[in-house]
């Protein structure tokens, strides 16, 4: 028994598996494709399928398709999500920048199902694809996943990132250590102040992915091939948008000026942007850790950081902080993914981009990264991270930078003098400073109290 059969498209015949679900332009995809052996993201994938089957049921409701056509492709849109769906999209991601070759093997695959459940032919272009084109229904599906991929996954995990943070600041509030600026010993601080920051810079950086939510929410649906809506009912935007908020239980609204959405993806870009940001965010986090956890003899040695696996296969009893080695390459592969958006958002040649699957790729890609590695981060090196007192505190004796709180009574340069004294003599500036102004040590005591040092002018 042969095991492929014969598919017919518009350009002919052609040779497909026998049990493939996908017909003859899925094929085409897949021979004149073979680049790098990746398929659209899941994530990208699902929304183009939830984008079928809101457009089935919008245009039974405009009376394009028969009722019946339109459960079936509903139906057969609902099977391939409760499955092992990806088995049915072997389409490559670098393909036709449209996204035809996806659109197609989504339009497809359905087809083939819903034909079975009907019992009579349904089209993939005339009924799955009715009212469609790829150029509105790939940019719709990019702003669908990554809306849903921030909804689902990476605002949920940036909060928790942030509460693990802010309760760890809670129970490190009595520790305070030397404060560093320029890598060099500078005025004390609270670890605790150290943590609301890592904190603060998080909550921004949701807030913003926030503000960008409603664009990436409006949608290029019903622009069809350029933006004019050729071929699809004068309604058909709008009951898009509500059958695919009903599906999704996320508001998605029509595009207010749909040439913008197919020609550009500007939208995509700026949410690249601040995934960018709030990559930097984390690798900030994830240096500070490492550089705390220095040593254990040799560097920082501030905190310890939960022992994860052994760290060398040559140095016995070595552990490494991988956590937050992870986040770095995280957060540099989601500052490269940025690149590659940047660069692919400049090509809206026209009335239409055509970098669209790239797009989606790195999108969804930094969207997926952040969210896994930013839980890690929160419940496997903040959590439980251990401070060493012993470390902050003979750290702070010895750190003349503390001279700081004398200069409104000594002056900068008498202050200066004492702080050169104290690194070169290795000595604790109280000491030093007991010899060379008129304050009594309990002054002194008062006045160089790293705990109301942490404070400033409060």
């Amino acid at each position: 028994m042969s095991n492929t059969r014969i598919e017919r498209d518009s350009m002919g015949e052609l040779q497909v598996p026998m049990g493939a679900l996908y017909g003859a332009q899925t094929q085409r995809a897949v021979d004149n494709f073979p680049v790098s052996g990746q398929r659209m993201p899941a994530q990208f994938i699902r929304a183009l399928i939830l984008a079928k089957a809101a457009a089935a049921r919008a245009n039974v409701e405009l009376e394009q398709i028969s009722a019946a056509q339109g459960k079936a492709i509903v139906d057969a849109a609902q099977g391939l999500l409760e499955g092992n769906f990806m088995e049915h999209f072997p389409v490559d991601i670098f393909q036709t920048g449209s996204g035809t070759s996806s659109n197609m093997n989504a339009n497809e695959v359905i087809a083939t199902l819903a034909s079975r459940l009907l019992g009579e032919p349904v089209n993939p272009n005339d009924h799955v694809n009715c009212g469609q084109s790829s150029n509105d229904i790939i940019p719709t599906s990019i702003h669908v996943s990554a809306a849903l991929a921030l909804h689902e996954q990476l605002l949920p995990a940036l909060t928790h990132l942030v509460q693990v943070i802010e309760r760890k600041a809670e129970q490190v509030h009595p520790f305070i250590k030397t404060g560093r600026t320029h890598l060099m010993d500078a005025m004390p601080v609270r670890l605790s102040q150290v943590l609301e920051g890592w904190a603060q810079q998080l909550k921004a950086n949701v807030e913003h992915l926030q503000a960008l939510l409603p664009s990436l929410q409006s949608l290029a649906q019903g622009g069809t091939a350029v933006g004019t809506g050729v071929n699809a009912h004068p309604r058909f935007a709008e009951l898009f948008s509500q059958q695919l908020t009903q599906l999704t239980q996320v508001q998605f609204t029509p595009g207010k000026n749909l040439f913008a959405l197919i020609g550009s993806q500007d939208t995509a870009v700026a949410v690249s942007g601040q995934l960018k940001t709030t990559a930097v965010s984390l690798m900030k986090i994830a240096n500070d850790l490492r550089w705390m956890n220095s040593g254990p003899l040799a560097g920082l040695g501030e905190i310890e950081l939960e022992g994860l696996q052994p760290g060398s296969s040559i140095m016995p009893g070595k552990v490494n902080p991988v956590i937050p080695e992870a986040t770095a390459m995280v957060a540099a592969q989601v500052i490269g993914n940025d690149t590659v958006i940047t660069v692919a958002g400049q090509s809206g040649n026209f009335e239409l981009n055509v970098m669209l699957p790239i797009i989606a790729q790195n999108l969804l890609n930094s969207i997926e990264l952040m969210s896994t590695v930013s839980r890690l981060l929160a419940d496997k090196a903040i959590a439980t991270f251990k401070v060493n007192e012993a470390r902050l505190k003979e750290a702070l004796s010895r750190n003349p930078i503390l001279v700081t709180a004398l200069n409104p009574i000594i002056g900068y340069q008498k202050a200066a003098e004492i702080a050169k004294k104290a690194y070169q003599q290795g000595r604790p500036v109280i000491d030093v400073a007991l010899e060379h102004t008129d304050l009594s040590r309990s002054e002194l005591e008062v006045l160089l109290d790293p705990e109301k040092l942490t404070a400033g002018g409060v």
